[in-house]
C-alpha cells in the first residue's frame, strides 16, 4: 500500500483549484504522516473526539476537516482548530459553532449541507431551507461563522446517472444560493465527490473533494 504513490496518482487527475481532503477516520498516525510527508495538508475526520486526538499528536500546519455528521454538544472539543465544518444541517448547529468559535475568538468556515441523495439516511436541507437560513436575520447576527459553500453526498448506487443527476442538482442549487452573499456567506466552496465518484463530481462543478479509500487503502471497522 503506497500512500505516496496512492497521493501522486489522484492529483495527477485534479485540476489545479481543486482542493484534495485526504478522509484519515480511521486510519493511525502513521499513515497521515506517510500522507503528510508526501506533501498532503488537508485530512477529514467523521468523528470529533478521534479528529481531536489525532489534532494533539500531530503537526500544527495540518487542516483539520470535520466532514462526518455534527452533535452539537460535541462542538466545544474541536472549536479551537478546525479548519472546515462540513457537514452543517441547521440553524441550530450554526448557532452552536458561532457560540463556542467566539469563545477561542475565531471565526470557523462552515458548508451547508444539501440534501441530495435518495436514501433516508443522509442528512442534510432542502435548498429552500438553506435559502431561508442564509436570509434570516439570525443568521446575519452570527459573526464567529463564515458560511464558504454547500457540500452533498450522493445516493450509493452503482447507476451513475442518478449520481450525476444528484451532482447536477447540488450544482444547481449552489448558483442559486451564490446570489445571497452576505459578511458571513461567501460561496466559493463546493464539496462533493468521493473515491468512487470524485471525476464526475468535479465534471459536475465540485471545488472540494473527499477521498480516503483510493489514498489510505480499504477502511478496517473490526
Amino acid at each position: 500500500m503506497n500512500i505516496k504513490q496512492n497521493l501522486i496518482n489522484i492529483k495527477s487527475t485534479l485540476p489545479d483549484y481543486i482542493t484534495l481532503v485526504a478522509v484519515s477516520k480511521t486510519k493511525p498516525l502513521s499513515e497521515i504522516m506517510e500522507a503528510y510527508n508526501a506533501g498532503q495538508r488537508v485530512f477529514g475526520e467523521n468523528k470529533i473526539q478521534e479528529m481531536t486526538d489525532k489534532y494533539e499528536q500531530l503537526p500544527k500546519d495540518i487542516q483539520w476537516h470535520m466532514i462526518g455528521h455534527v452533535q452539537r454538544n460535541k462542538v466545544k472539543f474541536m472549536a479551537s482548530f478546525v479548519s472546515l465544518i462540513h457537514g452543517v444541517d441547521s440553524f441550530k448547529l450554526l448557532s452552536e459553532i458561532n457560540k463556542q468559535a467566539q469563545k477561542h475568538n475565531r471565526i470557523i468556515n462552515c458548508l451547508l449541507q444539501i440534501k441530495i441523495a435518495s436514501e433516508d439516511s443522509k442528512f442534510g436541507l432542502t435548498g429552500n431551507e438553506a435559502s431561508s437560513i442564509l436570509q434570516s436575520e439570525e443568521f446575519s447576527e452570527l459573526k464567529h461563522i463564515k458560511v464558504i459553500g454547500l457540500m452533498g453526498m450522493a445516493s450509493f448506487t452503482d447507476n451513475k446517472n442518478q449520481i450525476e443527476q444528484e451532482f447536477k442538482c447540488l450544482k444547481s442549487t449552489f448558483n442559486e444560493l451564490k446570489n445571497l452573499e452576505t459578511l458571513n456567506f461567501k460561496p466559493e466552496t463546493l464539496s462533493m465527490g468521493m473515491s468512487d465518484d470524485y471525476l464526475l463530481a468535479i465534471d459536475c462543478g465540485s471545488t472540494m473533494i473527499r477521498v480516503g479509500s483510493s489514498i489510505f487503502g480499504a477502511r478496517n471497522y473490526s
